[in-house]
C-alpha cells in the first residue's frame, strides 16, 4: 500500500578523514589496484561462464565493498548495476544471519528482487573477505544474469507478483567453510530450464568472487590495514570532491522533468511520472516522490535499482570520467515514497524494473536541462530493446536460451552527434557478434545495419537506430522488452526528435504481423523474421546551423538520405 511518507536514502556515512599527511601517490596506487582487482572479478568470470550473456553481453557487475559496505571499485561491465550491489551485500548478509553469522569460505546467494533491485534471474555471489581468517575487511560481489530460474517463462513482460517472476533464494550459503552445499546446488538446477548453462555460471561467479578475494588480500597485506584504510578514506574524499565541484557550478533550485512509460505489461494504459532535480550547493537530491503507485504490471523499480539510477545519471555527468567509488555518491541524495512505482514493496511484481530505471535517468538529465542544457544530451532512444529468446532445438531435443540489449541513438550534445551504443546505464555491456550468434542459436541475421533518417535532427544530430532481422531457422519464442514505441526521443536547445522503437514479424509467406513492444512467449515460427528496429536519438540545436560539411557527411556515409537532408538542412543545398 502505498503511503506519504518520504525516505530519504543517502551514501554510507564517512568513518572518520584520513590523516592529513596521507600520501597522494599511495591512494592512487591503492585506488588502481583495487580497480584491477575488480577487473580481475569481471575477467576471471568472463573466461570462465557458460551463458553468452554474460561472456559477450556482460550483463553483469563485479565490485568489492569495505567492510562498511562502500564501494572500494567496480569493474567497467553494466552501470546499472553500480549502484545496487551495496544492498545486494547488505540483504544477503542480514538473511544469512548478519556479520556474525559469517565465516571464513562461505559464499552467499541472494535473487529477491528486493535485496539486489533486479529480476531474480540476476542473481548477487557474495563472498567475505576475512584477513588472516580472522579479520572481515570487506566482500567481493558479483551480480550477474542467469538464462533461466524457474519464473513462469524465462523472461516476462506480464508478471503480477514477484512470485511469478523467479526463485528466490535469500541469502543462502552456497558454499559453508569452503564446501559447497550441495542440496542447495541440486535445488538450484532443479529451478531452471537451462541447467548446465546456470550450473556453469554458477562455478564462474564462484570463481570470480574467489579471485576477487584474493586481489583483495594482495593490496591489504601490502599495505597494511591501517595504511590501506587511510587511503581508501582519501580516495572517498577525492570522489566526493570531484562531484561536488561540478554541481556547484549549476544554479540552485528545483529541476522537474515528466517522462511515460508505454504501459505497466498487464494493461495499456500509459504511466506518466515526474522526477525532480534540487540542487543546494554541492548537494543533489533526485526526487522521486510525486511518482505513480506501485503498478499491477512489473514496471515497478525496487529501491536499490532506482538509487543505482540516480547514481549513474550523476556520476555519468559529474564523476570526471574516474571509475566510481563510494565517494562519488555522497553527494547525492534519493527521495522516494514506499509503495511507489520507484519504491515497491513485495510481492509487487518488478520484473521490468529496468526499463522505468532507463526511463527515469532520461527525465533527470530533461530536468538538469532547464537549468543547463548544455550539460546534458538530447534524450537517447531510452531503452534496451531487449530481446531474449529459447526453445528446444530440433536435432538434439536439448533446451536453448539466449538474450540480448541492443544499441540505440544517444542524444546529440553541445560537443557534438551522438553515437549508437547501448544505453549510458548499459554502456559497457554488448550485443554478441552475429557469428557467435549464429554458431549457437537457430537464426541466420539477415540485417545489422545503421538505420538511416532515424536520427534526430539539429546542429548536432543524434546517434542513429539499428535494424536487426532474425530468421529462424526452427520454431522459437521470444519475449520482447521494448519501451518508448509511442514517445519520441526528445531534442534539446531546438533540436528534433528522433524514430522511437519498434517490433515486428515478417512470415514466411511474406505477410507482416503487427508491431509489438512488450510481448512475452511470443511464438516465432521457423522460417518467419523477426525485425527489429531500435530507435534514434534526439538532436541537439536548431538544425539550420548544422554545418555544411556534416550534412555533405551524412548523405555521403548514407546516414541519411537526400529527402531527409533537404526536409531539416535547406541550407545545405544552396
Amino acid at each position: 500500500m502505498a503511503s506519504n511518507e518520504v525516505r530519504i536514502y543517502r551514501a554510507a556515512s564517512k568513518r572518520e578523514a584520513p590523516p592529513a599527511d596521507i600520501d597522494p601517490v599511495t591512494t592512487e596506487v591503492v585506488r588502481h589496484s583495487l580497480n584491477s582487482a575488480a577487473n580481475h572479478i569481471k575477467r576471471t568470470l568472463v573466461r570462465t561462464a557458460f551463458s553468452p550473456v554474460i561472456y559477450e553481453v556482460l550483463d553483469f557487475a563485479s565490485a568489492i565493498y569495505d567492510v562498511h559496505l562502500r564501494l572500494l571499485a567496480q569493474a567497467p561491465s553494466l552501470p546499472l548495476f553500480m549502484g545496487t550491489m551495496n544492498f545486494c551485500v547488505e540483504a544477503a548478509v542480514e538473511c544469512a544471519g548478519g556479520v556474525e553469522a559469517l565465516e571464513p569460505g562461505d559464499i552467499l546467494l541472494h535473487t529477491d528482487p528486493y535485496g539486489t533491485g533486479s529480476h531474480p534471474q540476476d542473481a548477487a555471489v557474495i563472498l567475505p573477505v576475512f584477513l588472516n581468517d580472522e579479520i572481515l575487511v570487506g566482500y567481493a560481489a558479483i551480480k550477474g544474469h542467469w538464462l533461466d530460474i524457474g519464473g513462469k517463462e524465462p523472461y516476462s513482460t506480464d508478471t503480477v507478483d514477484v512470485f511469478q517472476e523467479g526463485t528466490i533464494y535469500p541469502g543462502l550459503k552456497i558454499y559453508k567453510r569452503g564446501k559447497r552445499d550441495e542440496e542447495l546446488y541440486r535445488m538450484i538446477l532443479s529451478n531452471t530450464r537451462v541447467p548446465k548453462m546456470v550450473a556453469g555460471d554458477i562455478n564462474a561467479q564462484v570463481a570470480g568472487v574467489m579471485a576477487g578475494k584474493r586481489e583483495l588480500l594482495r593490496v591489504v597485506e601490502r599495505y597494511g590495514l591501517e595504511k590501506f584504510q587511510e587511503c581508501v578514506e582519501a580516495m572517498f574524499d577525492h570522489g566526493e570532491a570531484i562531484v561536488r565541484d561540478y554541481f556547484e557550478k549549476i544554479p540552485d533550485g528545483r529541476y522537474v522533468g515528466q517522462g511515460e512509460m508505454d504501459n505497466n505489461g498487464v494493461d495499456e494504459n500509459r504511466v506518466p511520472f515526474e522526477v525532480a532535480v534540487e540542487v543546494k550547493g554541492s548537494t543533489v537530491r533526485v526526487d522521486y516522490s510525486n511518482a505513480p503507485d506501485a503498478q499491477p504490471g512489473p514496471i515497478n523499480c525496487p529501491l536499490p535499482s532506482t538509487v543505482s539510477a540516480s547514481r549513474v545519471a550523476i556520476s555519468m555527468l559529474a564523476g570526471g570520467g574516474e571509475a566510481p567509488c563510494e565517494g562519488h555518491f555522497r553527494p547525492i541524495e534519493v527521495a522516494t515514497r514506499p509503495g511507489s512505482m520507484f519504491h515497491p514493496s513485495s510481492p509487487s511484481p518488478c520484473f521490468l524494473y529496468g526499463w522505468p530505471a532507463l526511463q527515469s535517468i532520461e527525465v533527470i538529465y530533461l530536468a538538469i536541462s532547464k537549468a543547463m542544457p548544455e550539460a546534458v544530451p538530447a534524450c537517447s532512444g531510452g531503452d534496451l530493446a531487449a530481446l531474449v529468446w529459447w526453445g528446444v532445438r530440433e536435432k538434439t531435443g536439448e533446451p536453448w536460451a539466449d538474450g540480448s540489449p541492443h544499441p540505440v541513438g544517444a542524444g546529440g550534445h553541445v560537443g557534438g552527434d551522438g553515437a549508437t551504443m547501448m544505453h549510458s546505464a548499459e554502456a559497457a555491456t554488448r550485443f554478441s557478434a552475429t557469428e557467435i550468434w549464429e554458431a549457437k542459436n537457430p537464426w541466420l541475421l539477415e540485417k545489422v545495419e545503421f538505420s538511416p533518417d532515424s536520427c534526430g535532427a539539429g546542429k548536432n544530430r543524434s546517434g542513429l537506430g539499428i535494424d536487426l532481422y532474425f530468421y529462424m531457422f526452427e520454431d522459437s519464442y521470444v519475449t520482447a522488452a521494448i519501451e518508448r514505441s509511442y514517445n519520441q526521443p526528445w531534442g534539446l536547445k531546438g533540436g528534433c526528435s528522433g524514430r522511437s522503437n519498434s517490433a515486428r514479424l515478417r512470415f514466411a509467406d511474406g505477410s507482416y504481423g503487427d508491431s509489438f513492444a512488450k510481448a512475452t512467449r511470443l511464438k516465432v515460427p521457423k522460417g518467419a523474421t523477426l525485425e527489429l528496429y531500435t530507435a534514434g536519438g534526439g538532436g541537439y540545436g536548431p538544425a539550420s546551423e548544422r554545418a555544411v560539411e556534416a550534412v555533405e557527411s551524412d548523405l555521403r556515409e548514407g546516414y541519411i538520405s537526400e529527402s531527409h537532408a533537404r526536409e531539416h538542412y535547406p541550407h545545405a543545398f544552396k
